[in-house]
């Protein structure tokens, strides 16, 4: 920690000795940001433009254009523990598949391995005059109670030559209901029919590459309950 009166005539003449401790005592301020937990604008000895760093609230301050005040430009947050290998959990380049504890892994090639199971987002979906969309950004896992006729879209699919999917539980109604499906293409071009009991379960799957332009459905199972 150093600080340096630097307004006025800094270096005054002097004794060559006393001069070279003048310019060390200059540079190590100058080197530390004037460093220390005293305001050096007290004694009246700053410049506009001069930075200090408050040691005692980890604070890099610079003088304002007129010298009549202090700017904040950052505060350091010591109270950090990490290490540096902890800190590079989430660089998958730097880790790779070596290290353990690790958030994600991916080798040279970008693939991606999982050491343990995942869990994803489950949305229940309501209809709303007779539509129900299921919104690919905020789920991958839908579930929809049927009551009346419904039309089932998509909403948010991934970009073009990327791939969304989706499952769908629907349970049937005391009254069956239909459901008419938004871009899906079925086995044979023939969408199915639905679990006519009340409280029936269906599943189904989906799986789209051309940003929803064709959803390809799948019948999971059937009658489930």
């Amino acid at each position: 920690m150093s600080q340096y009166p630097f307004s006025g005539n800094t270096i005054i003449n002097q004794s060559f000795p006393d001069t070279r401790t003048a310019l060390n005592a200059a540079i190590q301020a100058l080197a530390s940001n004037s460093s220390g937990d005293a305001d050096p604008s007290v004694a009246g000895t700053t410049v506009a433009n001069q930075l200090w760093y408050e040691t005692d609230t980890d604070t890099l301050k610079i003088r304002n254009e007129a010298n009549n005040g202090w700017v904040t430009v950052l505060t350091l947050d010591t109270g950090v523990t990490a290490t540096a290998t902890e800190l590079n959990y989430n660089n998958v380049t730097t880790l790779g598949l070596s290290e353990a504890s690790k958030v994600v892994t991916a080798d040279a090639n970008g693939v991606v391995t999982l050491d343990n199971g995942f869990s994803e987002e489950y949305a229940a979906v309501t209809s709303t005059s007779g539509d129900v969309s299921l919104n690919l950004q905020t789920a991958s896992n839908f579930s929809h109670t049927l009551t009346e006729d419904t039309t089932v879209s998509f909403a948010n699919p991934a970009a073009n030559e990327k791939v969304s999917a989706a499952t769908l539980r629907v349970i049937q109604d005391s009254t069956p209901r239909a459901i008419t499906w938004t871009n899906v293409v079925w086995a044979s071009a023939t969408a199915p029919t639905l679990s006519q009991g009340s409280g029936n379960v269906d599943v189904f799957v989906f799986y789209t590459v051309n940003n929803g332009g064709t959803y390809y459905g799948f019948t999971a199972g059937q009658a489930l309950a």
